[in-house]
């Protein structure tokens, strides 16, 4: 079994909307489709941090979801900025069940097993922004990774954080999750959020801390999940 992660699929399939107007994201649809069914296997994993459809509400965003149910492996997902669509983790999960959607799982204050990993995830939130709004959903996202991570440590697993805003660029991080990282002895986080050449020169890439970070986004990674793990 392998673990793989790609953020920021941005389907568009429940929504009179496409990325592809973006520069970077021509028939990025079709280049998921492909790369899952080239690379992933049906007993991977594969971890999508955020920006998955671009539905406005749970109840049309079916197309979106059986597109990616029929992908293969386990998708793992969580929050991103973009998904509106998101109405929590009982009614979505209701919903899957309804629709027939049984390979996608929630990660939302707590883990997913891998192993001896845990997967951990939550939305995260702009660090540049300064007004005290901010600092409230900084310190919520904050309470949402601990108790994420917090869940994964106490089954004796080693967490992998995955984050949809990134928690560090080349000009700052958010020391409200970095004490959360060393606290629980967090080696590897990965996030997405950033589009195309300029925002990804901003991005941090590589070790900080202890810390190994690494840029997941569809176009960083060319619309291909990257490898997290192998062979487990």
């Amino acid at each position: 079994m392998n673990l793989w992660a790609i953020a920021d699929l941005h389907l568009p399939f429940s929504a009179d909307k496409s990325h592809d107007i973006f520069e970077g994201f021509e028939n990025y649809t079709e280049k998921i489709e492909k790369n899952f069914k080239t690379f992933v296997k049906r007993d991977d994993t594969v971890v999508i941090p955020g920006d998955i459809s671009w539905a406005e509400n749970l109840k049309s965003s079916a197309p979106d979801f059986l597109f990616l149910d029929s992908l293969p492996g386990i998708k793992i997902i969580s929050k991103g900025n973009h998904d509106r669509w998101w109405a929590g983790t009982t009614k979505i999960n209701a919903f899957f069940a309804e629709h027939g959607i049984h390979s996608i799982k929630i990660v939302n204050n707590n883990h997913y097993t891998f192993g001896k990993y845990g997967i951990c995830a939550t939305r995260g939130w702009d660090f540049l922004g300064e007004t005290e709004h901010d600092e409230k959903l900084i310190r919520r996202e904050a309470m949402r990774l601990e108790n994420s991570v917090l869940s994964a440590v106490n089954e004796g697993l080693q967490p992998i954080v995955f984050l949809h805003y990134p928690p560090i660029t080349i000009n700052g991080r958010i020391p409200e999750f970095f004490e959360i990282f060393k606290k629980y002895g967090v080696k590897k986080v990965y996030y997405g959020h950033l589009h195309g050449k300029k925002a990804h020169a901003m991005a941090f890439l590589g070790e900080r801390a202890g810390i190994d970070f690494d840029l997941v986004s569809s176009d960083f990674v060319q619309f291909c999940p990257k490898i997290i793990l192998q062979n487990m």
